[in-house]
């Protein structure tokens, strides 16, 4: 039990850098492309954040070198191809469905739960 409260803590410090990451990135870029690319920057703030957390806290893991460390990082970065599926679908269906940044965001926290 207290494994599976660590990682939803974690998740949540991950989701906060992702929301945060986007909307930093939104306030700085404007243009045509800003919520994909605000997307694409938090799914990478999150992912690296989360991958740093889990792999200290929840795994324990310590790699031989950086090889090694960077190998891995691909690994976790396949298997969360299909949750990043999931998340963006949320978030841009919810940018497309409410045109509001604040349900845009809503949809991203769903989408990442």
């Amino acid at each position: 039990m207290k494994l599976a409260i660590t990682y939803a803590i974690l998740a949540c410090i991950a989701t906060v850098a992702n929301i945060a990451a986007q909307d930093l990135t939104i306030r700085a870029y404007t243009g045509a492309q800003a919520v994909l690319f605000s997307v694409m920057v938090g799914t990478g703030v999150g992912l690296v954040t989360k991958y740093l957390l889990d792999k200290r806290y929840v795994f324990r893991f310590r790699a031989r070198n950086l090889g090694h460390d960077g190998q891995t990082f691909v690994l976790y970065t396949l298997i969360g191809l299909i949750t990043t599926a999931i998340f963006w679908g949320f978030e841009l269906g919810f940018h497309l469905v409410f045109a509001s940044k604040e349900m845009r965001y809503l949809g991203g926290v769903l989408g990442l739960a």
